[in-house]
């Protein structure tokens, strides 16, 4: 098993999560980072935040991702392809194995069962779907190499960040300066919340009080 990233370290990963997907989806400016909306957490509440390891199954066929179990790097976050085919890719068993290895989360455009272990054991997993139909195991196309992820583009190594809001995946080499951007970003709308909490309005606030009296 490989080791964690040394390029995302655990202060940059919860700085990540406290500012969250939309912020720093804002920040970036990168309109092709934010993951189709369809896929959503499978609990309420679940978050990660991590190098991406991405990896395709064929419709139905789960293969790849037990494969990606002996190659994921510690601290990952699983990003699964499957063309949109909804089918019970990943439940309780495969959520074992992901906490006995190291993997910190899945997001896959196919679906996922087990729904009530997943939620007990708080492992954050986001799915277009919910299925109990099983897979086979018979295929795997591509296992920790460059996907379309939804339509999203997914390399190793990328930061990818969920939360309630959705889905947002930020190429490496944007990481640093969209977290700087996304903080400061924070940091105004903190002033701004404080001075409605004394009084002001958002029109004063955002320089739109010509439109106070609009029709």
């Amino acid at each position: 098993m490989m080791t964690h990233p040394s390029s995302y370290d655990a202060a940059l990963l919860q700085q990540a999560r406290q500012l969250g997907t939309s912020t720093l989806h804002e920040a970036s400016g990168l309109a092709g980072s934010s993951v189709d909306p369809a896929i959503r957490p499978v609990w309420p509440g679940a978050a990660v935040a991590g190098p991406a390891y991405p990896l395709e199954c064929s419709p139905g066929d789960n293969l790849a991702i037990h494969i990606a179990m002996e190659r994921a790097p510690r601290g990952s976050v699983l990003v699964v392809s499957t063309g949109g085919f909804v089918a019970g890719y990943w439940g309780e068993v495969l959520t074992v194995a992901a906490e006995a290895a190291g993997v910190a989360g899945l997001v896959i455009d196919g679906g996922v069962r087990d729904i009530a272990a997943l939620a007990a054991r708080r492992f954050p997993v986001f799915s277009r779907g919910i299925s109990m139909r099983g897979t086979i195991k018979a295929s795997a196309p591509s296992v920790g190499k460059p996907i379309g992820f939804a339509g999203t583009p997914v390399a190793p190594g990328d930061l990818v960040l969920a939360d309630d809001d959705g889905v947002l995946v930020l190429p490496a080499a944007r990481v640093a300066d969209t977290l700087a951007q996304g903080q400061r970003r924070a940091d105004k709308e903190a002033a701004m919340m404080q001075a409605l909490q004394e009084g002001r309005s958002t029109l004063e606030l955002m320089g739109l009080t010509q439109w106070r009296d609009a029709r």
